[in-house]
C-alpha cells in the first residue's frame, strides 16, 4: 500500500488531502488516513498531487529505430516526466500496419514502466494508399489510427479510411500537411526561411489539409483528431468547425506555444520539427486556442533522434524533438506562470482530455481510479540537463533553460517510479 500524505488535489476536487492506494487502485481519498506499518509513505505536503499525464502523441521507435529510443527507455522517459500512458505513432519499421506489430508493441509494453498503447496505421506500409485492415487493428489493441509522419495525400484515400474508421468506431489521427509544399523543408517559410536562404515550409501547407480533412469528417460523420497544430489559421479553422458540430478534436505540443522560428537561427537542426516552429502571431493564437477550448490537448511529438542525426546540417537532418521529460515543465513555466491557466486546466490539457479523446481510462483521481498518479512541485525552477534523461536521445532545444514546475514522483499502476521523499514505516 501507498499513502500520499497532504498533498494538494488537482483535477479531484482541490484542497489538501490524502491518498491511499492499494492493489493499484484508489481506495480513499480523504482528509487524513491513519497511517500503518505495511505502508509507503509519500510526503506530498506542499506539492501537487494529480492525475497522471496522458500523452497521445509519442515516438518510441520500435520495432526497427531502436538505436533512438525503444518502448523501455521511452517508457522510463516518460515516468521520469509524470507521463503515465503514451499513445505510440506506427511510423516504426516495418509500419504498426498489422495485427502481428500491434500485439508485439503491447507484448513489450508489458514491462514497461508506463501504459503504452499503439497507434495503427491508416495504410499499407503508410504509403497512403491501401487501407488496412481496420477491425483486425482495433481488435489486437490499437486505440486509433493514424499515417502521422507520412500525411495522406489523397482526399479520396482519407474519405475511404473515414467511412471505414467511422464503421469500427474509430478515431483518425490527422498529420495536416500537404507534401507537395512542405516538401523536406526545415523550417518556416518566411522572415528566418529568407535569412538563412533556404525554401521554407508555408504555413498554408497545414491549413489546407486541416479545412480538407475537417470538410471530409463534416461528410462522413467520422472523429477526427488533429495532430500538432501549430499555425493561426488552423486554429481558426478547428474553432469553425467545432461551432459547426464536426466531430474534431485537436492537440499542440510545447514547441507550439513556447518557441517560435528564431529558435532555428539559434539553434540548428536541434530546433527543426515538423510542423516547423512558427511565428510569434502562431504561438499566441495556439494559447488562445488552449484557453478557449478550440484544441483540447498538449501533447510531445517525443520523436528522439542520435546525436549523429541532428549534428547534420539543418536541410538534411530529420525533423523531431524530444519532449517527454519538460512537456509539464514547459506547460506550468510558459502557461500556468504567465497567470493565463490554471493548475485545473493544465492537467486537463495535459491528462483528463487526452484520456476523454479516445475513450482510455485514465486521467481521474478518485476512489476505484487507477492509481496512475502525478506528484509535483509547481514552483520549483530547474534547469533542463538532457545528459540526465532517461531517453536515449538528447535531441531538445530545451537545453540549458531555466523551467519552473519539477515532477517529484510518478506513480504508474501502484508502483512508484520516482523516490525522492519516500519513507517506510
Amino acid at each position: 500500500m501507498i499513502l500520499i500524505k497532504g498533498g494538494c488535489l488537482c483535477g479531484g476536487g482541490g484542497g489538501p488531502a490524502d491518498v491511499l492506494i492499494k492493489d493499484g487502485i484508489i481506495a480513499e481519498v480523504s482528509e487524513k488516513i491513519k497511517e500503518t506499518a505495511e505502508m509507503a509513505i509519500i510526503n506530498a505536503s506542499g506539492l501537487v498531487v494529480a492525475p497522471g499525464l496522458v500523452d497521445l502523441h509519442v515516438h518510441f521507435r520500435e520495432p526497427g529505430f531502436e538505436y533512438k529510443e525503444d518502448i523501455l527507455s521511452g517508457g522510463a522517459a516518460a515516468a521520469a516526466g509524470g507521463v503515465t500512458t503514451c499513445l505510440c505513432m506506427p511510423n516504426t519499421s516495418p509500419a504498426a500496419d498489422s495485427e502481428v506489430i500491434i500485439r508485439q508493441i503491447l507484448e513489450k509494453a508489458k514491462t514497461a514502466p508506463i501504459r503504452v498503447l499503439p497507434i495503427g496505421a491508416v495504410t499499407v506500409g503508410q504509403k497512403g494508399k491501401t487501407l488496412t485492415d481496420f477491425a483486425l487493428l482495433k481488435a489486437a489493441g490499437a486505440v486509433a489510427l493514424s499515417d502521422d509522419g507520412n500525411p495522406i495525400q489523397s482526399a479520396d484515400v482519407m474519405r475511404r479510411a473515414m467511412q471505414k474508421a467511422n464503421e469500427c468506431g474509430m478515431a483518425i489521427i490527422s498529420h495536416c500537411e500537404d507534401d507537395e509544399m512542405a516538401r523536406n523543408y526545415g523550417v518556416n517559410e518566411g522572415a528566418v526561411s529568407e535569412a538563412l536562404g533556404l525554401p521554407g515550409r508555408p504555413a498554408i501547407a497545414e491549413e489546407i489539409m486541416v479545412a480538407r480533412d475537417v470538410m471530409l469528417a463534416e461528410e462522413t460523420g467520422a472523429s477526427l483528431h488533429i495532430a500538432h497544430v501549430s499555425t493561426a489559421k488552423s486554429v481558426e479553422i478547428i474553432r469553425m468547425a467545432k461551432k459547426m458540430g464536426i466531430a474534431v478534436t485537436a492537440e499542440t505540443c510545447p514547441q507550439y506555444f513556447s518557441l517560435t522560428e528564431d529558435e532555428v537561427l539559434r539553434q540548428g537542426a536541434l530546433a527543426r520539427v515538423n510542423p516547423p516552429l512558427r511565428t510569434a502571431r502562431d504561438v499566441a493564437a495556439v494559447i488562445e486556442g488552449l484557453a478557449d477550448g478550440t484544441i483540447d490537448a498538449i501533447a510531445t511529438d517525443h520523436a528522439p533522434h542520435s546525436k549523429e542525426e541532428k549534428a547534420l546540417p539543418l536541410a538534411d537532418a530529420p525533423s523531431g524533438m524530444i519532449g517527454l521529460e519538460t512537456s509539464l515543465a514547459l506547460a506550468l513555466t510558459h502557461l500556468y506562470h504567465t497567470g493565463r491557466f490554471s493548475l485545473d486546466e493544465i492537467i486537463a490539457l495535459m491528462s483528463t482530455n487526452p484520456a476523454r479523446i479516445f475513450g482510455i481510462d485514465a486521467g481521474r483521481l478518485g476512489v476505484g481510479a487507477c492509481a496512475d498518479i502525478v506528484i509535483f512541485s509547481p514552483d520549483e525552477q530547474w534547469t533542463v540537463e538532457p545528459q540526465k534523461f532517461m531517453s536515449k536521445a538528447r535531441n531538445t532545444p530545451y537545453a540549458g533553460m531555466l523551467l519552473c514546475g519539477r515532477v517529484k514522483h510518478t506513480i504508474s499502476r501502484g508502483e512508484i517510479y520516482l523516490r525522492s521523499q519516500i519513507r517506510r514505516n
